[in-house]
C-alpha cells in the first residue's frame, strides 16, 4: 500500500553513514528517495578515524550486511588492512576491523547511491520540517523550497549547530573546512523535540614523509585478510601496516602546563564527550599515575600522505599540540597537515523515540546516527539502516520492525537509546550486550540474514548460500559427535582446553570441507555449547518478558501505589512491554509488580469490552 504521494515517499537529510543506509534501503525496497546533503562531495566522509569495526562495532557491521546493508561490503572494496581483533581470547568477543581507504570509501557510497534508480541526490541545507497535524509532511530549504514526502529521515551527524574549537578559537563548523546547519535546530524545538549540547574530538593529521617509519613498531594486517561481507568470497588486498608509538612524560608535561589554554578545561567547552574515548588531555588528567599512552599511526589511504594520530584526539590550542606531538619518538619532526580540534554539537535524547526510530512527537519523522546522541560511524549505520527498513515497513502498511537484544547489537543500541537514554555519546560494547555469545560476529547471517531477504536487500542466491552453510555446521556437528577417540566422542574430546578443529585434522580423525570461517562457528558452537544452551534459556524468560505488550496510549501518571518518580520515568519513555519497563534505570521491583497488576487488569477491562 503506498499512501498518496506530493513528490517522494522519502527524504533523507544528511548523507554521512547513516543517511547512505536509510537512502540505499527505502530506494532499494522500490520506494522514491530524496537525499538532501550539504555537501555532494563529502557522501559517507569518516569524520575522525579511517577504520570500520572493532569490538562490538564489528559485529553491527556483520549485522548490517546480514540485513542488506552496504557497509561491510564498502569497507571490504576499499580496506586496506585487515584484522580480527582478541583471536586468542573467546568467540563471543572476537570482532573484525578494518583500515579503509578514506577517499575511495567515500566515492564508493557515492557510486552506490548514484547507481539506484529510485533515488536523487541534492545539494541543499535543510533549515525546517513541514508538520501538518502532527505528522511530517516534508522539508524546507534555506532558498525556502519546500519539498513534501511521506517520511523524512534526519541524519544530521555533528552538523547542527557545529561549533570547532582549537584552542582559544572558535569557529562554527560541522566539520573542519564545513559550515554548520542552522534553523533545523529551532524547527526541531518548535515542534516538540528536545535537544542538548554534546562534543566530541579528533587528533591531528600527520605527513607521512615526516616519519622515521623504521624507528617505529609496525602492526601489520592477518594474513589471509578475512572478509567483512558475508558476500565476498575472498579478499585480494595489499594490505597496509599501520605503526605503534607512546607518549612520554615529556608529552605530559607539554599537556599538563598549557590545561589553562584548552578549551575543555579552560571552561569553553562544557557539554559531555565520550567517556570511552577521551582526549589526551583528559587522559592525563584522568590517568595521571600512567607515565606513557599507546598511540597508533594510521594511514588514511594508499594514495595520500595523511597519518591519523589514533589515541591523540585534543582541542589544544596549534603551538601545543606540535610541541606535544613533537615530543613523542617518531615524531620529532613530525610535519602537520591538519590540526585537532573538538566540535560542540546539538543532538535529541533518544528516550524521544520509539524503537522503529520514529519519534515519539512527530509521526514519520525518524531519526538516525549522532543526533541520537551515539558516536561511531558503525552505531550511526546501523540506526540508518533500522530507521530506513521501518519507513519501509510504514510505507508499506506494515508493523514496525524492531531487533530485540537477544537477536543483534543493533538491538541493544536502539533499545539502550530509547529505553535508557544517555548522558554521554554512546558507544557499543561487547559488555553491554547480555546475550553476546549468541550475539557473535560469525553467526550474523544466520541470526538476521532471513530479515534482509523478505526485505528484498539479501539476494535469494546469497540467502541460500547462507542456509547451506549453516545446514552444513550442524551436520558436521552431528558428525563430531558420533565419532569416536580414546573413550569420548570428538565433540568432547574437541571441548578439552587447548585442542581446536586444525588439531583433530592434522590428527587425522576428522576430515571437512567447511571453509575457515564456518570451522571457527563449529568449534565456538562445541566447545561452548553448555553456555550457550544456558544463555538460550535466559533468552526465553526474557522473551515472556518482552511479549507482556503495555497497551498503547496508557496514562501511566494516573495508576495508584506507584512512586511519582516511578510513575514520572514510565510517562517519558512509554514502555511498550513488562520487558521493556523493566530495563528503564531506576524503577523499583516492587512498581514493576504493581504496573504488572495494572496492565493485566487493563488488558482484561479491554479484553472484556
Amino acid at each position: 500500500m503506498n499512501p498518496k504521494l506530493d513528490h517522494y515517499h522519502a527524504i533523507i537529510v544528511g548523507a554521512g553513514h547513516a543517511g547512505v543506509e536509510a537512502a540505499l534501503a527505502i530506494s532499494r525496497a522500490g520506494f522514491k528517495t530524496l537525499v538532501l546533503t550539504m555537501d555532494t562531495q563529502a557522501i559517507a566522509r569518516m569524520s575522525c578515524n579511517p577504520a570500520i569495526g572493532g569490538l562490538a562495532k564489528g559485529h553491527a557491521v556483520r549485522e548490517i550486511d546480514a540485513l542488506g546493508g552496504e557497509m561491510a561490503k564498502a569497507t571490504d572494496a576499499t580496506g586496506i588492512q585487515f584484522r580480527m581483533l582478541n583471536e586468542s581470547r573467546g568467540p563471543a568477543v572476537r570482532a573484525p576491523r578494518a583500515q579503509a581507504d578514506k577517499k575511495q570509501y567515500s566515492l564508493y557510497m557515492e557510486a552506490k547511491l548514484a547507481a539506484e534508480p529510485n533515488l536523487e541526490l541534492r545539494q541543499a541545507h535543510v533549515t525546517g520540517l513541514i508538520v501538518e497535524n502532527g505528522r511530517c509532511a516534508g522539508v524546507r530549504t534555506q532558498d525556502g523550497t519546500e519539498i513534501k514526502s511521506f517520511a523524512v529521515v534526519l541524519t544530521t551527524g555533528t552538523f547542527l549547530q557545529g561549533l570547532i574549537h582549537v584552542g582559544e578559537t572558535h569557529v562554527a563548523g560541522g566539520r573542519v573546512g564545513e559550515k554548520p546547519a542552522v534553523g533545523l535546530s529551532d524547527s526541531l524545538r518548535k515542534n516538540g523535540i528536545q535537544l542538548i549540547r554534546f562534543k566530541t574530538g579528533t587528533p591531528p593529521r600527520l605527513h607521512a614523509d615526516s616519519i622515521p617509519w623504521q624507528e617505529l613498531e609496525p602492526q601489520p594486517g592477518d594474513e589471509p585478510p578475512r572478509p567483512f561481507s558475508f558476500s565476498t568470497e575472498k579478499l585480494e588486498v595489499d594490505q597496509l601496516p599501520c605503526y605503534l608509538t607512546y607518549t612520554s612524560e615529556k608529552t605530559h608535561d607539554v599537556i599538563r602546563r598549557n590545561l589553562h589554554r584548552s578549551p575543555l578545561y579552560g571552561g569553553k567547552i562544557k557539554s559531555a564527550g565520550p567517556r570511552d574515548c577521551p582526549s589526551i588531555e583528559d587522559k592525563v588528567v584522568k590517568f595521571a599515575d600512567k607515565s606513557r599512552h599507546q598511540i597508533y599511526l594510521e594511514p588514511e589511504g594508499r594514495d595520500t600522505k595523511s597519518i591519523y594520530v589514533n589515541g591523540m584526539s585534543t582541542s589544544l590550542p596549534r603551538d601545543v599540540q606540535e610541541e606535544m606531538v613533537r615530543s613523542v619518538r617518531g615524531l620529532e619532526h613530525a610535519q602537520f597537515l591538519r590540526y585537532g580540534y573538538a566540535i560542540e554539537y546539538d543532538c535529541a535524547p533518544p528516550t524521544q523515540l520509539k524503537h522503529s526510530l520514529e519519534t515519539k512527537q512527530i509521526e514519520n519523522l525518524f531519526l538516525a546516527g549522532q543526533i541520537n546522541c551515539t558516536s561511531g560511524y558503525e552505531e550511526a549505520a546501523g540506526q540508518g539502516l533500522m530507521a530506513g527498513l521501518n519507513v519501509v515497513r510504514k510505507l508499506r502498511g506494515e508493523g514496525t520492525f524492531v531487533l530485540d537484544r537477544s537477536e543483534a547489537y543493533i538491538g541493544v543500541l536502539i533499545d539502550d537509546l530509547v529505553t535508557r537514554g544517555t548522558n554521554e555519546p554512546y558507544r557499543l560494547f561487547t559488555a553491554r550486550a547480555e546475550y553476546r555469545l549468541l550475539l557473535r560476529q560469525d553467526n550474523a547471517d544466520k541470526r538476521l540474514m532471513k530479515y534482509g531477504y523478505e526485505f528484498g536487500l539479501v539476494a535469494k542466491n546469497q540467502y541460500e548460500k547462507s542456509n547451506a552453510k549453516h545446514e552444513k555446521i550442524c551436520t558436521e556437528t552431528e558428525t563430531l559427535k558420533s565419532k569416536w577417540h580414546r573413550d569420548m566422542t570428538l565433540d568432547r574430546y574437541l571441548r578439552r582446553p587447548g585442542v581446536t578443529c586444525k588439531d583433530l585434522i592434522a590428527e587425522g580423525l576428522y576430515a571437512t570441507e567447511l571453509d575457515s570461517e564456518s570451522i571457527e562457528t563449529l568449534e565456538a558452537e562445541i566447545k561452548y555449547e553448555g553456555y550457550i544452551s544456558r544463555q538460550a534459556a535466559e533468552v526465553k524468560r526474557f522473551k515472556r518478558m518482552e511479549s507482556k505488550p503495555i497497551p498503547e496510549g496508557l496514562d501511566f501518571r494516573t495508576l495508584h501505589g506507584l512512586s511519582s518518580e516511578a510513575r514520572e520515568k514510565l510517562a517519558k519513555i512509554c514502555p511498550a512491554s513488562i520487558g521493556q519497563a523493566s530495563r528503564i534505570p531506576g524503577l523499583k521491583p516492587s512498581d514493576l509488580s504493581l504496573l504488572a497488576v495494572h496492565v493485566e487488569r487493563t488488558n482484561r477491562e479491554r479484553g472484556q469490552k
